[in-house]
């Protein structure tokens, strides 16, 4: 398979994709490489998107890098160029620092008291903590308790 790559030069940071480029992440994601009519599809199934419009994004996120296109084959596929978990973090990452001074308690503490949380969910974080804590013990000290 012959994949285009993107016109962006080489070890510099992905940009930040904008919110219509993670929806097309998402299914491409999801799916594995995707035709434009089947990412359109996928689109349309949340709100009315132009298929043309969807080709102008992705040929535009073929520019920027965040995906690839295979040439040797109509109709052309479509592949992420950029991994989900990586992705994400870097997103997660930059709006910490921006809405939250960098402070993951905040976010957790705003996300926990915005939403009703279900018992389940609650214990899935407990046991993320628990592993967490596991990992990065907490130094001993010399004070008595």
């Amino acid at each position: 398979m012959l994949f285009s790559r993107s016109l962006a030069m080489p070890d510099t940071p992905l940009p930040k994709p904008t919110e219509a480029e993670l929806e097309i992440l998402q299914v491409i994601w999801q799916h594995g490489p995707q035709t434009v009519r089947f990412v359109n599809d996928e689109l349309n199934r949340k709100r009315e998107v132009g298929y043309t419009t969807t080709l102008k994004w992705l040929q535009l996120m073929l520019e920027k890098g965040l995906v690839l296109r295979e040439d040797d084959r109509k109709p052309h596929t479509y592949r992420a160029a950029v991994h989900e978990d990586e992705t994400q973090g870097q997103l997660l990452d930059r709006f910490v620092e921006s809405a939250f001074g960098g402070s993951a308690l905040k976010l957790v503490l705003r996300a926990l008291g915005r939403r009703q949380t279900s018992r389940e969910e609650m214990d899935q974080i407990k046991e993320v903590l628990k592993q967490m804590d596991a990992t990065h013990p907490t130094p001993a000290t010399d004070e008595p308790a």
